[in-house]
């Protein structure tokens, strides 16, 4: 077996099963779950229809880069979405969904028969980022998130040495757990690092239609083309469907950047067998091609945290994200509790889960910048998600009372 197998440590969600173990919460009480960050709201039937209707696609082998069409599509929305012009053959490739493609693309940039090779992620930041790293033969250094400055990445914090040593350096912007955007004073000293130091850079951009103020969220690329990067050198960014257009199943998403590391990322993925199906390249068109349905969603969204965040920022430490649909929110002081202790009580008490903080980050240089905070994803409809949002206000107050 592989022994960086060995590395790897549980998903955050199966050491929320373990912190439950045992617990019975109350009947009376139906379950709801803030705890996964898996969209709830209805796949739109035009992407089901455009699905169904394109079966006779699997009679054929479909081609790693995808069809031109779909490739258009990719840049067609790059256009429309960030006002960029790029090539859809040379700067933009299909992928299975953002996850495998986090995964695959670490494999495809980290050097391993160099001395110490480092990935640099932020923490708190999604498991694979680490998993990738290690698998790749890689070791994680985790940049803390600062909560005073709207949970900026502490990019100064990193030593010289761990500069000279990274290869890839993951971001994610919005934000997961934090919600926060990367504005484009950040994303200028990431190119001026980048250029020193020659790493590559990830962005991780699958939250990005999920917005609250009037201006959408600064990309990677957009922010690389205003810069006068427009070679997009050393970056590739990723997006996805999954949470745009409520379509977690279909696994469908594209990354796009740098001509010479798409061009490599194609060799990888054609050894890989990451080819996207003929079904799902057409679902994928028909998706891409439209926004009304990005603008229902995100909607749907914007009226949900107007009536959730009141109500929980009333009790506790949390306030509207920049965009995503996560709410970043601190446990009261008073209580006492950790953030595992809180998401115990508060699922054996009034049958709400939520995710405890410390889960999504990791003990590094003496802290754990997840730790008394927890992540609630309000995926499900309004309705559902305020009566969690009151169950919760409830649990704290009663705590206080006690």
């Amino acid at each position: 077996m592989n022994p960086l197998l060995q590395k790897l440590q549980p998903y955050p969600f199966e050491r929320l099963r373990q912190l439950f173990a045992g617990v019975t919460p109350p009947a009376d009480q139906a379950p709801i779950s803030l705890g996964i960050g898996e969209p709830r709201h209805p796949t739109p039937a035009f992407i089901e229809q455009a699905l169904s209707g394109n079966l006779a696609g699997l009679s054929v082998y479909p081609a790693t880069a995808g069809t031109p069409a779909l490739r258009e599509a990719f840049a067609n929305w790059l256009s429309t979405r960030y006002g960029l012009q790029v090539d859809g053959h040379k700067h933009t490739l299909p992928v299975n969904g953002s996850r495998e493609a986090l995964f695959a693309f670490t494999q495809t940039v980290v050097d391993s028969s160099k001395p110490d090779p480092v990935v640099l992620c932020p923490n708190p930041f999604y498991q694979i980022y680490e998993g990738a790293a290690l698998l790749a033969g890689a070791t994680p250094y985790y940049v803390p998130s600062i909560a005073s400055k709207n949970f900026a990445v502490d990019w100064a914090s990193v030593p010289e040495d761990i500069w000279q040593r990274t290869q890839l350096i993951f971001v994610c912007s919005p934000g997961n757990p934090t919600g926060a955007v990367m504005p484009l004073d950040e994303w200028k000293k990431l190119f001026e690092l980048s250029d020193r130091y020659g790493f590559v850079i990830a962005s991780d951009e699958c939250y990005s239609e999920i917005y609250f103020r009037d201006e959408p969220p600064l990309g990677g690329m957009q922010a690389a083309a205003q810069l006068g990067r427009s070679d997009f050198r050393r970056l590739v960014s990723f997006t996805s469907l999954s949470k745009r257009s409520n379509v977690p199943g279909l696994r469908s998403g594209f990354v796009a950047g740098d001509a010479e590391l798409i061009k490599a990322f194609t060799l990888y993925r054609t050894y890989q067998g990451g080819a996207m199906s003929p079904p799902v390249q057409a679902a994928s068109i028909a998706a891409w091609g439209d926004e009304r349905h990005v603008e229902d969603n995100r909607e749907q969204y914007r009226r949900k945290f107007a009536e959730v965040t009141p109500v929980l920022s009333a009790v506790m430490d949390v306030q509207l994200p920049d965009a995503s649909f996560y709410l970043w929110a601190g446990v009261p002081a008073y209580m006492g509790l950790s953030d595992t202790e809180f998401a115990r009580e508060l699922y054996a008490q009034y049958n709400v889960t939520v995710l405890p903080g410390s889960y999504l980050a990791r003990d590094f240089n003496g802290s754990n910048p997840g730790a008394g905070r927890i992540r609630m994803a309000l995926v499900a409809q309004t309705a559902e998600c305020l009566e969690a949002a009151q169950r919760i206000a409830q649990f704290i107050q009663s705590w206080k009372k006690a």
